[in-house]
This record gives structure tokens, sequence and C-alpha cells, in this order.
């Protein structure tokens, strides 16, 4: 390793250091000289990908380290993932984004934050502090860095957002739901009443034991879908026994997915529920509200919540609310005629904890000792560690129901048969540790299929176990790993890269078969004849050059579009809906449609998938937008919906023809534990957010064509292999 550290190319902007620390952070010299001393324990070292390697003295230093290393390559998004957290988009974005501050702020108060942390274990409170220590200097020593509106990160702020996933929760409460109560009555977007193609949120996850691999060594595949840039990758390190790689949500101090020297865990967003509407009975008391709970009277508590929004001038304004809250939860809605309240996870001190802690485990005891703490609510977890031990775990908060309520709709908050009564324990959960066939999967489906045959029976758990149901990423990762040996670690990456589209498997053969018994005299017989038989002969796997990709994507997204509602309305998978209930006619509609509009828009249905399916970073901009005109590069795999493993959510946008991916495979990973923990790894587009820097773009070649890169665990590993070394803030 090139343990020289590289001198700034500025001395005067060293020589000024002190005056500016306590300048820019508007703080007494003491926090400045603390920041100083902290920074001298700890380097960074950027490998050949601009990946930063974080070595500190404690875990404290380690932390303090990731985080000014995430504000050189992005502090955008971390200043982006606290607003929304915090409930403060509006102050930057404007007032149209008053509804979603108003929905975090629901359940995120500041004042109870801060009285979190301040009654929080010392450990935790020494991390947070050093998480904002991070930022805060960051800023300190980069004027040229102009936050939207945190200019100061307070260290209790780290309770907002303790939980990796894209899309938490809270975010599943309806925005239109929640302005017709609180406000002006608005529609549902289209996306709320599932009338466009939409990329299935989670991602894949595989785990294989030594017994069916060459070198007799733990698998683990690592394959997060979600929004593109959400994640950084680091590896954080300490005298104190830390040493974690992975991918890091932004803004976030700990390895959200990914592994150490002895264990890895790969979370992906389960089908259980666990997040519950009650339905209220309220009346009018004086100045406030009472709900009806079994025999008795209870009052509904009332808050004011103030948030501030941009106007257009730039000026701040304020909007005031009451809102109100049942002990199940806020209430978010009015259905039918009564209040309806949300009643889901927030627990953010322990769920920090969780998240911290795991990352430190070095086997499936000690994972599950940190599982006890009952605050992952969200993800199912794939674990494999050196010991050869491997595992599927459920969300461990798991509130204990009555299985003769669905809870899928609102039901009667007045009964208290309804309520939760207390969490399931851990080993009443539907999880698999160590089966006979030797792997375990999830691809965001149900657990009935994780093991294969030794998955738990549906019929000895709650039906509030499983809510959505099997897809066809589940079914391809079955076909890949039963009765199959000889694993080795490309062997899995070229699994997790297996072109071929089961849901078209199934579904081509229905659209096949509408044509085939048309009349001799229907003038479809003709016009669909060519594409019939191109999808006829299709072996229904994804490749550059395939033009029957592009035909089948141009019809399955056709019928998406049109049966998207009904299939969310009777709770199917959208092919699922296809299969059983879509008429031939209307098969067949699709199809003369997919042929027009793919001749109205690249001159020949006869296509390749190729000359479609593009990945371009243009800018830095976090809302994203595409240019047909400008250069980019093809990507041969499919969105999940149609079973790829690979997943790339792509589609038309506004002055587009072509389709540019914004999610899916977001930081593939596969790893092989042993003696020697050895990984490979590749993210969308690179590690930075600048695109003046060389990190911007640098890994979409190997992002599309599946070649993973090595990662560089070991000092050994990265000798060779650095781009630079540095202390923050130098």
């Amino acid at each position: 390793m090139d343990r020289v550290l590289r001198r700034t190319r500025n001395p005067v902007f060293l020589l000024a250091l002190p005056a500016l620390l306590a300048a820019a952070s508007n703080s007494p010299l003491p926090e400045a000289a603390r920041w100083q001393a902290q920074s001298a324990r700890i380097t960074i070292t950027r490998d050949d990908w601009g990946i930063p390697h974080i070595r500190g003295q404690s875990d404290a230093d380690a932390v303090f380290g990731l985080m000014y290393a995430q504000a050189e390559d992005d502090f955008a998004r971390i200043e982006a993932n606290y607003l929304t957290a915090l409930g403060r988009t509006a102050e930057a974005e404007g007032e149209d984004a008053i509804w979603a501050d108003l929905r975090q702020r629901l359940f995120v108060d500041p004042g109870e934050l801060q009285a979190q942390y301040a009654s929080s274990p010392a450990w935790l409170r020494t991390l947070m502090q050093a998480w904002a220590d991070g930022l805060n200097y960051y800023l300190a020593t980069h004027p040229q860095t102009k936050p939207k509106v945190i200019t100061r990160f307070e260290p209790w702020m780290a309770l907002s957002f303790t939980e990796g996933s894209i899309g938490g929760d809270i975010e599943r409460i309806s925005l239109s739901d929640l302005k017709t109560f609180y406000g002006t009555p608005t529609p549902p977007t289209p996306e709320e009443r599932g009338m466009v193609p939409r990329e299935p949120s989670g991602s894949n996850g595989i785990a294989i034991a030594p017994r069916l691999t060459t070198k007799g060594r733990a698998l683990l595949l690592i394959n997060p879908h979600t929004s593109f840039y959400f994640r950084s990758e680091a590896q954080m390190t300490s005298a104190e026994g830390l040493n974690a790689y992975g991918a890091s949500t932004w803004g976030q101090f700990f390895i959200y997915q990914g592994f150490n020297a002895n264990a890895g865990w790969m979370h992906t967003s389960s089908t259980v529920d666990n997040i519950d509407e009650f339905a209220e009975r309220i009346t009018r008391t004086g100045p406030g509200y009472a709900y009806r709970y079994g025999t008795a009277r209870r009052p509904v508590t009332m808050r004011a919540v103030t948030l501030r929004y941009r106007k257009a001038d730039g000026r701040m304004g304020e909007r005031r609310f009451t809102t109100y809250r049942t002990h199940h939860g806020p209430i978010v809605a009015m259905k039918s005629g009564r209040w309806i309240a949300t009643a889901l996870m927030w627990k953010p001190v322990p769920a920090l904890e969780q998240s911290y802690l795991r990352t430190r485990a070095t086997d499936l005891a000690s994972f599950m000792a940190v599982a006890r703490r009952k605050a992952n609510s969200s993800n199912d977890t794939l674990f494999a560690d050196s010991k050869g031990e491997i595992a599927f775990l459920m969300p461990q908060f798991m509130p204990i129901r009555s299985d003769r309520f669905d809870y899928t709709r609102p039901v009667d908050g007045s009964d208290p048969a309804t309520d939760w009564h207390g969490l399931h324990t851990l080993a009443s959960l539907p999880s698999v540790a160590n089966p006979r066939t030797g792997w375990v999967h999830n691809t965001n489906d149900w657990p009935w299929s994780a093991a294969g045959p030794d998955s738990p029976d549906a019929r000895d758990y709650p039906r509030y176990m499983d809510q959505v149901g099997g897809n066809a990423r589940g079914v391809h990762a079955d076909l890949l790993l039963t009765n199959k040996r000889g694993w080795t670690p490309d062997g899995l990456r070229a699994a997790a890269f297996d072109p071929y589209l089961p849901a078209f498997a199934r579904l081509i053969p229905g659209l096949i078969d509408a044509w085939a018994a048309l009349p001799a005299d229907d003038p479809r017989q003709r016009s669909l004849a060519a594409p019939i038989a191109l999808l006829k002969a299709w072996d229904h796997r994804w490749a550059y050059d395939s033009v029957a990709t592009s035909l089948a994507v141009f019809w399955g997204d056709q019928l998406w579009r049109e049966v998207g509602s009904f299939a969310q309305a009777e709770r199917l998978n959208v092919p699922d809906y296809i299969a059983t209930r879509v008429q031939p006619d209307a098969k067949l509609a699709a199809l003369s449609a997919a042929v027009d509009r793919l001749t109205r828009d690249f001159g020949d249905w006869r296509t390749p998938w190729q000359d479609i399916n593009r990945f371009q970073r243009l800018d830095d901009a976090i809302k994203p937008h595409f240019d047909d005109a400008r250069a980019s590069v093809p990507v041969p795999f499919t969105s999940a919906q149609w079973g790829s493993l690979a997943s790339f959510g792509a589609k038309p946008w506004p002055s587009t023809k072509r389709y540019y991916g914004t999610s899916g495979n977001s930081f593939v990973a596969v790893v092989e534990f042993g003696p020697r923990v050895k990984a490979m790894a590749v993210m969308a587009g690179g590690q930075s957010g600048d695109p003046a820097s060389p990190h911007f773009a640098d890994q979409i070649a190997r992002y599309a064509q599946g070649q993973l890169r090595p990662v560089y665990f070991y000092p050994d590993e990265l000798k060779g292999h650095v781009e630079r070394t540095y202390r923050p803030g130098r």
C-alpha cells in the first residue's frame, strides 16, 4: 500500500485551515481542533476505481472518515437523503414537496429524536457524533460546496435514517390520500394506481453452502436492485476490529449490504405484511376528537407541525398543520368515512444499533444475537460465513396478529382483537438455516421457496408472513440452483447474469396460441405472421442482438400499461394477471401496438435490443434526464419484471425513443468465504458523482457486460492499485 500522504497543491489553504474551520462551521475553535485531531488518526486510500478504504484507530474514526469520503464523492445525495428523512425537502425544492415532508413528520419529530439521542448508549452516541463531525469537517474544508439547506449536521439527525432500504416503510403511505385528508383533494398518481410499468423494487440474494462448491467454501451473491447512484462502495476498518466492505447508502455510516473477513449479508425487500391500516371510529369531543377502542373512548392525540418551503422568489414560506394520532399510529387518510391510522415500526435507536452492529458479526450466532433487537422491518436477509453456514432470515420486526383478519386492507381499529399483540420470537419466523439443499435464495418473493424442498411450509404460519407471493425471478433462481454442484465464484457471477426470461417463456405460448386460433381470413393472420414466427423461434433469452427481446418487451410493456391497475386491485403479479386474465384478442392487440411503436420509433420493428436499451449518465443531476443524440452504452439485460435476475429498469423518457435505465442492478458482488475472503464487484456508473472525475462513469462498460472487478479487501491486494492516500481535510 502506498503509505505516503500526498501534500495539498495549495499550501496557503493548509496555513489558513484553523481560521477557516472556525469561521465556516460557525463554531468555537475547540471543535475545529477536535476535528483536526481526529483527522490525524484517519487515512483514506482511494483505489484505482476511486473506492475509499478508510482506516481509523477507533470505530468512530472510521465513521468520521467514511462520511468525509462520501461527502467528497456526492454531498448532494447525502443532503437529499437527509432532507427526505427529516421532512425538509420543501425547503430546497418548493411547496410541491410539502406533502412528502408532512408524511415524514408524522413520525419524525426533531425534539423526540434529540431526546432519544441523549438517552442512547454511549458507544452509539460516539458514532453519531463522529458521523456529524465527518460531514461538518467536509463542509468546513470545502467552502465551494454549497448545501441547499443543511449547513450543519447534528448527531441526532442520524436517527432519522437508520435503515438502508430505498423507499422506507413511511413511503408506503399514499401522498394523494394524505393530501386529501390534510389539504386539498388530489387524484392518485398513475404509479399509485398501478397504471404504468414499474420496475419491481427489491433485490436478489443467493447463498451456497461449501459442500456444493469446488473449493468447499460458502458463496454469497449480493445484488441489490435500487435507484442508480443511491449507494456508494467503501471499506471501513479500525484498530478496534471493524473491517467491513460493501454498499453504503449515501449519508449512512454503516455498510448496508456487504461482508467482513468472516461473514456476509445481503438484504432483499420482503413480502411480509408488517405495515397495517386501522379504520378508526371518530367522534367530536369539544375542541378535539375521540376514537372508540372496545367499550372505551380514547382521546385522539393532536400535534402541530410547521413546515417550511422555498418560494419561487427564493424566500421561505411556512405551512402549519394539526396532525392526529391514535395508539395505532398517525392518521394518514379517510376511507369510507373513517379515519385511517397507519401502524409501522419506528424504533430509531434499536434500528441504528442493529444496522451497525451486524457489520461486526463473525458468524450466524453473532448475527442473530444482533437481530434480537427486532428492529429490521422490511428486509429479508441472505447470510453466509467462513464456518460454512448459510441462512435465509425473515424481518425480525413481526407483529403478532389474529389470522382471522385480512391485514392487506384496513381493519377495524375499534376492535381490540385486530390490534398488534407484541412481536414474534425469532424462532417463530419462517427463516431457514443450513438447509439440506445447500442453498438459499430470495428475489423479493415469498419465503416458501427460499430453500427448495427445505423451505418453510406456508400452512405452518400466519398468512401475513407473505402478502405478495412468488415471482418470475424466484422461478429463475430455482431453475439455476436445483440439483447443481461445483459452484465457483465465477459460476455464481454467471448465474446472476443468466439471460433466461421465465415470464416470457410462460406468456409467449399463449400469444402464439391466440394467433393460431384466428380464422384464416382474419387480417391479423397475415400482419402478425412474421412477429409471431420470430417469437415462436425465440429461446426466451435476452441478448444484445436479439430482435425478439425488443418485440417481447414492447409487447409486455403495452399489456402492463393496460392491466397494471387491475392486477394491483386483485393483488396479483402483472405477469400472472396477463397469463390468467387477459383475453386472446387483447394479447394480439398489444402485439400489433408493439409492432407499430417499434416501427414508428426506430424505423423497423426488427430493431435489435442493443439499439433500444441503453445506459447513459450525462451529469450529476439527482433527477435523471436523457438524450438520444448523446453517447450511451447498450445493456443486454431487461427489467426484473420479466424474470431477469440481472435487472435494468429502463423506459423511454420525455423526448427519447430509446429506453434508459435508472434502477435495477446497482451494486453486484460475489463473495467467497474461507481462510481469506475473496470478492469481486461492480456498481452502476462509478464511485463519484462529479462528472469531472475519472470515476464518474468508469464502471459502465463492466456493468453492462456483467464483468465484475476484483475487490481489494486486504492490504496486499490493495498494493499496486492505489490512486492516492490522504487524511480528511488534506
